[in-house]
């Protein structure tokens, strides 16, 4: 009889378990972006709250290495990314007779979807990581806490310039990765393909317009914001030793990885119902 009682006790403890794990999690994650919101605010705040001279001095120097030091990188992506969309797409656009046309699917594609989200992609793991790493070491050898003491705000003088710096300096990386991205492409059509070099940009050109461009760079900058965000706030909350710092990189690329797919589809939503606002009459092109 006593083992018949304890059986359901037994039979109930995993799943007690189980959601108490469940709700731990969520109060964990409602308490981490709860967190995260107001180190986004504070950001906001001493942005606007005024920039002095070391601040403006950091923010050049944080784009000279964010921006022309992950050039070459960003335009070999992007090259070689273009020059595969044209080897996959050529032939199924032979195969219909439409093959002069595959510089407009070429042009739309990387201008509007592949350009912004790979160079957000190498963004985050180089200068993600780059920016949790360096943060997080500061805060480990209490680096910070010296700023604190000296009446110095370390979000001011340590995270403002990095957020700034990756916010303008993508949209600039984005458009040398569209670049290199359609002039890769050109060359495996006209090159390789045979596709004839007037038909390949007189189509790119009719089915490119400025939205399409806009597109672009308003996703650029967003990838930026949520790159630059999320790797100070992992620097400045990272555990202690270099442990701690290792687990913040690696959480710091995955989370923004996530975000930056979130954020394309919310934006591609977003803009493609402002393109139809704006332009009823015209098909969508996002």
């Amino acid at each position: 009889m006593e083992h018949n009682q304890s059986w359901p006790m037994r039979a109930a403890n995993p799943i007690i378990g189980s959601v108490a794990a469940i709700g731990a999690w969520a109060i964990h994650a409602v308490q981490t972006m709860g967190d995260f919101g107001c180190f986004v605010l504070s950001i906001v705040y001493r942005t606007f709250t005024g920039l002095n001279r070391r601040t403006i001095r950091e923010l050049f120097i944080q784009m000279y290495e964010m921006g022309t030091l992950s050039i070459p990188v960003v335009m070999l992506g992007g090259g070689f990314i273009g020059a595969v969309l044209a080897v996959e797409a050529y032939p199924q656009f032979k195969a219909i007779g439409a093959g002069n046309r595959v510089g407009s699917v070429i042009v739309i594609s990387v201008v509007k979807q592949i350009g912004p989200v790979l160079t957000a992609v190498m963004l985050a793991g180089r200068l993600g990581g780059s920016m949790t790493a360096e943060l997080g070491t500061m805060r480990v050898t209490e680096q910070i806490d010296a700023l604190r003491v000296m009446a110095a705000d370390p979000v001011r003088t340590l995270v403002v310039p990095r957020v700034l710096a990756c916010i303008i300096m993508t949209p600039v990386l984005t458009v040398f990765s569209d670049s290199i991205g359609i002039l890769g492409g050109w060359l495996i059509s006209v090159g390789v393909e045979g596709v004839r070099n007037y038909p390949f940009w007189h189509y790119a050109q009719t089915g490119m317009d400025m939205f399409t461009v806009y597109v672009g760079l308003i996703k650029a900058f967003f990838f930026g914001l949520v790159i630059s965000t999320i790797a100070c706030y992992k620097g400045f909350r990272c555990g202690n030793g270099a442990q701690g710092v290792g687990r913040a990189c690696t959480e710091s690329f995955v989370a923004g990885f996530c975000v930056i797919l979130l954020a394309n589809f919310i934006l591609a939503v977003m803009l493609n119902n402002i393109y139809v606002m704006l332009w009823p009459n015209q098909p969508s092109i996002l």
